[in-house]
């Protein structure tokens, strides 16, 4: 992690600020791997941005430049603007949260500014669980786990007693430094010890579409996105209305590349074997007929299909095949993500290839698709 140029450590607070200069001595004082973040970002409500503001980066007591000059750290960028404050649905900054509203607002908050600082494969996250309400640290970590990469990292602070939760205690002084704890009594900070518990996280970002890694992404949707992958797959195909539903999610397809789609799909659902491809050279009438059936029923008995039955006039050759085949497996992972394996057109893996579409009978179904089974949206 440390040799990422973008090292961001991300935390959650209440009314707690000292959770940022604990995580980030702990992180800095590894014994093995240490990490100097580049940035430290932080999501809290509007009473804990202010403490935070008031405690860390003020002129005094300002707890922050404090800590990175008792342990002469590399500049770290943390100023207001990187203390980002949880909204409600009208745009103002929550004291709390209180309501189901309120909850989800949260989640797709937190959920949000994970996507984005993810985004960036130059940088390495991490996450600090340990402050805020539970609800807040809970999401935090799942939406870790919903978009964290392979360099990116969970943990949970630990503080020595009497110092946990004393206001007076932000790090462990290289000096002495005397405060009166919780209970009322006298330590010193130079004694105090912090470190972090790691927490292991099942990272599922392979199974998110590319809209949602690269967009807008609330915590239900990811969630959502992420269920499907696990599911067991289905496969409604609209023909007439070009678009398909797989595993609940809705795509338009092309004509070209949904009739292709739609032949091994009609052979799944009717438990027919796998069908090689047309040869480079000789051009297949068979499959050609089977292909400009599926464009029927997608363009009408009365389309024009006149530059492709000129084209398919001898029957489909494979690289006629082979070309839409590529566009169509491009348009499934783009619009599906890992959740379009299941709806790939299997070539076997082993020659001579023999195409087909490895979903149960009792998977695929044609007809038209009601509005309301397009809940979740379409990729265009």
């Amino acid at each position: 992690m440390s040799h990422y140029p973008r090292r961001i450590l991300l935390a959650v607070t209440g009314l707690s600020p000292q959770i940022v200069t604990e995580t980030l001595y702990a992180l800095a004082q590894h014994p093995t791997q240490p990490f100097v973040p580049t940035e430290v970002h932080l999501i809290t409500t509007r009473e804990g941005a202010e403490r935070a503001r008031l405690a860390l980066l003020s002129d005094e007591p300002g707890w922050f430049p404090r800590l990175c000059r008792d342990y002469r750290l590399p500049a770290i960028a943390f100023d207001e603007s990187r203390i980002h404050v949880l909204r409600d649905g009208a745009g103002d900054e929550l004291d709390d949260i209180r309501s189901h509203a309120e909850n989800r607002q949260a989640a797709d908050f937190i959920t949000e500014t994970v996507r984005d600082l993810t985004c960036d494969p130059g940088s390495a996250l991490h996450v600090s669980i340990a402050g805020g309400r539970k609800t807040m640290g809970f999401y935090l970590g799942y939406a870790l786990s919903l978009f964290g990469r392979g360099q990116d990292s969970l943990s949970h602070v630990l503080v020595s007693e009497p110092f946990e939760s004393s206001w007076d205690f932000f790090y462990p002084t290289p000096y002495s430094r005397v405060i009166t704890t919780r209970d009322n009594k006298l330590a010193d900070t130079a004694e105090a010890s912090v470190s972090l518990a790691e927490i292991p996280f099942v990272s599922l970002r392979h199974g998110l579409p590319e809209h949602l890694l690269t967009g807008r992404a609330s915590y239900t949707e990811a969630v959502a996105a992420v269920s499907k992958t696990l599911g067991p797959p289905s496969l409604a195909l609209d023909l007439p209305g070009r678009r398909i539903l797989a595993g609940g999610e809705a795509l338009r397809l092309p004509p070209a590349e949904l009739a292709l789609l739609a032949v091994f799909a009609r052979r799944a659902g009717a438990g027919e074997p796998s069908l090689p491809a047309p040869p480079k050279d000789a051009p297949d009438e068979a499959s050609a007929a089977l292909y400009r059936q599926e464009l029927r029923r997608i363009s009408g008995a009365d389309a024009d299909l006149g530059p492709t039955e000129k084209t398919l006039a001898k029957g489909m050759d494979g690289d006629y095949f082979s070309t839409h085949l590529a566009k169509l497996r491009r348009l499934l992972k783009q619009g599906l993500g890992a959740a379009a394996k299941p709806y790939l057109i299997d070539d076997g893996a082993c020659t001579p290839r023999r195409y087909r579409l490895a979903l149960p009978a009792e998977a695929v179904r044609f007809g038209c698709l009601e509005l309301n089974s397009l809940a979740g949206g379409e990729n265009q």
